[in-house]
């Protein structure tokens, strides 16, 4: 499996299909500003939905600072859809059903829980020049990133 892309290194370009029946491309999404990839192994779990309820919570703060925020799991675009409307998930959920941009990130499970091939919990904030300024991945899937962390992350470094 591949590493994970580190901080200073440029962030593999995708594009997914997304809540909303669009496609969205990494590249693109940059000309508009920073991006925060938040990856999370799958709709409806307990762990995941508190993760995403927590930056759907915080969400006007990164949209302040010109974050654009994406999350990606390897479920599909219908799952995403009714999960982003039970929870008012206003920012754009990407399909990663292949697994492609999981792989190419380095945050794909081999195996958990019987499943094959899940997103790792992880966060990547890129920069308009399509630069990795933030990383963090989490071997374990109950283990969630530190919001506060990342706001203050983002609100000191200029993107």
């Amino acid at each position: 499996m591949k590493n994970s892309p580190d901080i200073g290194s440029k962030a593999p370009d995708f594009s997914l299909p997304a809540t909303g029946g669009t496609t969205i491309r990494l590249s693109e999404m940059l000309k508009n500003g920073p991006v925060m990839l938040l990856f999370y192994p799958l709709d409806w779990s307990p762990v995941c939905t508190s993760e995403l309820c927590g930056i759907r919570d915080g969400f006007r703060e990164f949209q302040n600072v010109g974050i654009q925020v994406l999350g990606i799991s390897v479920d599909s675009v219908f799952s995403h859809a009714a999960f982003a409307e039970k929870h008012g998930i206003s920012f754009p959920l990407l399909s990663d059903f292949n697994k492609e941009v999981c792989s190419a990130y380095g945050v794909i499970h081999e195996e958990i829980l019987g499943l094959k091939g899940v997103a790792k919990r992880s966060v990547f904030i890129i920069a308009r020049d399509g630069i990795i300024k933030y990383r963090w991945v989490s071997e374990d899937p109950t283990v969630v990133p530190n919001i506060d962390e990342i706001k203050s992350f983002v609100r000191s470094n200029a993107l």
